[in-house]
């Protein structure tokens, strides 16, 4: 008799025991799904770094070599000034399809936004004496889904033509042509394209910058220009090219820019998944341990009440 009512005891004492064992090895289970999962993203992480550090040296390359056509287009404006006011701006915001990236797409949108806005920071303001004043009805153009989907709310209205699929490699003089070409096409009223992307300042910075394209009426318009006595389709065809240039210089630093965000962001995710797989792991180091006592415990209680 005084076995059994042992026995009964240590029933009692056992089952409170039991089912905290249960808590904790449910718990564990969740620690090691989710130490499988975080292990699994730095994986992930990890290789789309080296992909994109692949990719940032090419785009170095190619960038370089893009300049060379932004840098032409500022000579030939620089020696036609024009006084004439151009208040009939074309917007055309450069980004791209893909995300990953940090606030690679963010940055060109505030841009746009703060200079529809008029403000004071905007990388707009102080341009030229012409080019101070913004309607806020000047059409816009965008080249890439993510700028697109963030100026949708504030400046939808203002869409004319919107491009996607357009960097999803390296850039080329053919993939500017061709946005160039529609824009021209499109029969918007413009005097000014004003192109706003992302300045590539070093692997590990950037900023949002502005380029400006003169139209054929501004050529047109300057006495420097007057003096070739070029016909109208030369200057047509040269407002056209100088467009195309631009472009191509914008998509091309945009797009070096875009690799070397996404590395660091990676680099980054990379390094946060380690700090958080350290944690987990000594959370579930903890856990097992506990669960160990407790078992332990209970075989202890058991061998004692018997």
């Amino acid at each position: 008799m005084l076995a059994r009512r042992s026995l009964a005891r240590a029933a009692v004492v056992a089952q409170p025991a039991a089912l905290g064992a249960a808590r904790n090895m449910a718990t564990l289970r969740e620690i090691e799904l989710r130490l499988k999962s975080v292990r699994n993203i730095e994986k992930i992480t990890k290789s789309m770094k080296m992909i994109a550090s692949t990719k940032l040296a090419k785009a170095q390359r190619a960038m370089e070599a893009g300049k060379k056509y932004g840098e032409a287009n500022k000579e030939v404006f620089a020696h036609v000034p024009s006084d004439k006011p151009t208040p009939n701006k074309l917007f055309v915001v450069i980004s791209s399809d893909k995300g990953l990236c940090g606030g690679i797409h963010s940055s060109v949108s505030k841009a746009t936004r703060k200079a529809f806005a008029g403000a004071e920071d905007s990388p707009f303001v102080g341009v030229s004496p012409n080019d101070a004043a913004i309607d806020a009805t000047s059409p816009v153009v965008i080249i890439g889904d993510k700028s697109k989907g963030q100026l949708q709310r504030t400046l939808g209205a203002n869409y004319q033509i919107t491009f996607n699929q357009i960097g999803r490699d390296i850039p080329t003089f053919a993939d500017a042509a061709a946005v160039a070409d529609l824009i021209v096409q499109s029969g918007i009223k413009y005097d000014a394209v004003v192109l706003v992307y992302n300045k590539f300042i070093s692997q590990l910075s950037y900023e949002p910058a502005i380029m400006q394209v003169k139209g054929e009426a501004a050529l047109n318009e300057s006495d420097a220009f007057k003096v070739y006595e070029n016909e109208d389709d030369a200057t047509k065809d040269l407002a056209e090219f100088s467009l195309a240039n631009a472009i191509y210089a914008a998509l091309v630093e945009g797009h070096a820019c875009e690799q070397s965000a996404r590395r660091t962001a990676m680099e980054n995710a990379s390094k946060n998944a380690g700090e958080m797989i350290g944690t987990l792991q000594m959370q579930y180091n903890r856990g097992r341990q506990a669960a160990i006592t407790n078992e332990l415990v209970d075989i202890i209680t058991g061998a004692s009440a018997l």
